[in-house]
């Protein structure tokens, strides 16, 4: 009744019914893959909610977490933006509000996401002092690092269905997908990630794809991407490791084993502040964090400046 009678309204009150709150907001969204484009969206959802909130002088507000769910919007840009603009309009407008965000049960990856983005300082830029571990990894009395997912799992279908829109045709059916959990490599990882946070204001983490052979894919997960190996696969960018939002391309560079496997890494990748690459360049020009092709390859030239989180192995 409300939409029907305030069909322009960009938000919209309600009674809270049974409930347990004051009201419910409804706010007009509408999901986009143009990242700019859905960044801004939710800069404005937030800011028309806390303006509607302060009107109505509450003091708690409760997010879902906008998008994850059948719309398939990208969880880092969504839950970085969330998080970094709630935080934002909290120190600034001085509010000692508790704030919320309700997240599925089943979206392993979307809460530990919020955990990494919620615990962090104040200002909201810099990483804690303190690191915690992802939610989604598991506990192991041996030294291992890789373990494989689940089918059932949403983080393992999260991963095949962004996977297979990029894919299809180019490949049969997925062997498996193994979650890296090298501690040791995650720990300088987000080091490197506080340092890019801290010295550009923003976060500048993809996720992108690294194809390989399965015995290049097996020293990675050991020992990180290496830079001793830069330039065996081409150096058009720039000499340095090779990574790319386009699923596709990597595919390019992995080679079957003797089953027929191909090896794909999915990875956080800081790509900070970037320029045009090209094959002259052995290490980032100054003032920059990596190169790119301005379309959807990025190289980098520091061995922790991105983590393999898993390694997809199809045919």
């Amino acid at each position: 009744m409300e939409i029907t009678n305030h069909p322009n309204s960009a938000l919209i009150a309600i009674p809270s019914g049974s409930l347990s709150c004051k009201k419910i907001f409804f706010v007009k969204w509408e999901p986009n893959d143009n990242e700019e484009i859905l960044r801004q969206s939710l800069i404005d959802l937030i800011s028309i909610v806390v303006q509607n909130v302060i009107s109505h002088k509450f003091t708690s507000i409760a997010f879902p977490a906008i998008g994850c769910g059948k719309h398939a919007c990208s969880v880092d840009i969504v839950v970085q933006t969330m998080v970094y603009e709630m935080k934002k309009h909290l120190i600034q407008r001085k509010l000692s509000w508790r704030v919320k965000f309700v997240v599925n049960a089943n979206q392993e990856n979307v809460y530990d996401e919020f955990c990494k983005q919620v615990l962090t300082t104040e200002d909201g830029f810099h990483e804690a002092t303190a690191y915690q571990l992802p939610a989604t990894w598991e506990k192991s009395a041996e030294d291992k690092i890789r373990f494989t997912l689940s089918t059932k799992v949403h983080e393992y279908k999260s991963i095949v269905s962004n996977f297979d829109q990029a894919m299809k045709g180019k490949y049969t059916n997925i062997i498996k997908i193994e979650r890296i959990q090298n501690e040791r490599w995650y720990m300088q990882y987000l080091a490197h990630s506080k340092d890019f946070r801290k010295r550009l204001e923003m976060n500048t983490e993809k996720r992108l794809y690294h194809g390989c052979p399965e015995q290049a894919a097996n020293a990675i997960i050991a020992d990180c991407f290496n830079r001793s190996y830069a330039g065996v696969n081409g150096t058009v960018y720039g000499v340095g490791v090779y990574f790319s939002s386009d699923a596709t391309y990597s595919h390019g560079y992995t080679k079957p084993n003797a089953s027929g496997e191909r090896c794909m890494f999915l990875s956080r990748v800081l790509v900070g502040k970037t320029t045009k690459g090209n094959s002259t360049m052995r290490t980032r020009p100054l003032g920059f964090d990596s190169t790119t092709d301005e379309k959807h390859i990025f190289v980098t030239y520091h061995d922790a400046q991105a983590l393999a989180e898993y390694l997809i192995t199809y045919k």
